[in-house]
């Protein structure tokens, strides 16, 4: 099976776009963050047209998760426990969505079982600046996500993967330049530190070493042109899941082209 992962920045504005690269590249299950949208907005009919069941979580205009899938879908979160609210007042924002999928049919007949796979669509808070409120609440959104995570571990059968926009540049080579970051967001030691901290629980980060890439160009100054982006959409796996991977792509064609989003999918294969 595959499955993706892609911030679209507004699936109305793109939905179009997604469903041509569903029906492209062959995707099983996408998770999607930015829809910018309540669930009564979300463009349902057109995936439904193309084969998709979708979940969906948005609150108003901002943030949104949703995830598409070709297979059932058995189980809905719209947020993981302890995730932490912000604001005034303090709202759990729609940032992160679980999906279980059943896979049984994904299997050869001789090996059929009953067999299912949980997908969290996650857009971690940006930060905003370092001196920010929304900063202290990324590290805390990420230290309460990691937490939960080392729970799911305990099952080590489980086959979990956490994707999304995590608005971090955990390496140096995650940015075009590093000077250009000095003092910002998304490369800061204690951001990186967060990040970190998901393969230190033994999740295992299943893009790095199959494909290199940056995942987002800002629209501005050209940064597409220029190729100054960053890579900031992961994908984390559950080490049974992992252990099943065979492949990863970054599409970066997708940012190509009117009515691009500023980000592209990941791919991940699994046998």
């Amino acid at each position: 099976m595959r499955f993706a992962t892609w911030n679209v920045n507004s699936i109305r504005t793109r939905v179009d776009r997604v469903i041509a690269f569903l029906e492209r590249s062959g995707t099983d299950v996408l998770a999607m963050q930015e829809i910018k949208c309540r669930p009564d907005q979300f463009p349902t009919e057109a995936f439904e047209e193309a084969g998709y069941h979708v979940a969906i979580h948005g609150l108003n205009q901002w943030n949104g998760v949703a995830v598409a899938s070709r297979l059932p879908i058995l189980d809905v979160q719209d947020h993981f426990p302890t995730q932490p609210a912000f604001g005034e007042p303090p709202v759990v924002e729609a940032r992160a969505l679980g999906v279980t999928i059943d896979t049984t049919d994904t299997l050869p007949s001789e090996d059929r079982q009953a067999s299912s796979m949980t997908i969290w669509s996650l857009y971690v808070p940006n930060g905003r600046e370092l001196t920010h409120a929304h900063y202290a609440y990324k590290l805390e959104w990420l230290a309460n996500l990691a937490e939960q995570g080392r729970g799911w571990l305990t099952d080590p059968s489980a086959l979990i993967a956490l994707v999304g926009d995590w608005n971090v540049a955990p390496m140096d080579e995650d940015v075009w330049d590093m000077s250009a970051f000095e003092g910002a967001t998304h490369v800061s030691a204690p951001e990186r530190e967060a990040f970190a901290a998901f393969a230190a629980d033994g999740w295992v980060e299943v893009t790095r070493e199959r494909v290199t890439n940056y995942t987002y160009w800002d629209y501005q100054k050209l940064r597409f042109p220029k190729n100054e982006g960053m890579r900031i959409d992961f994908a984390y796996c559950s080490p049974a899941l992992a252990a099943r991977v065979s492949g990863a792509q970054i599409d970066r064609d997708e940012r190509k082209g009117k009515g691009a989003s500023d980000h592209v999918p990941v791919i991940v294969d699994v046998d």
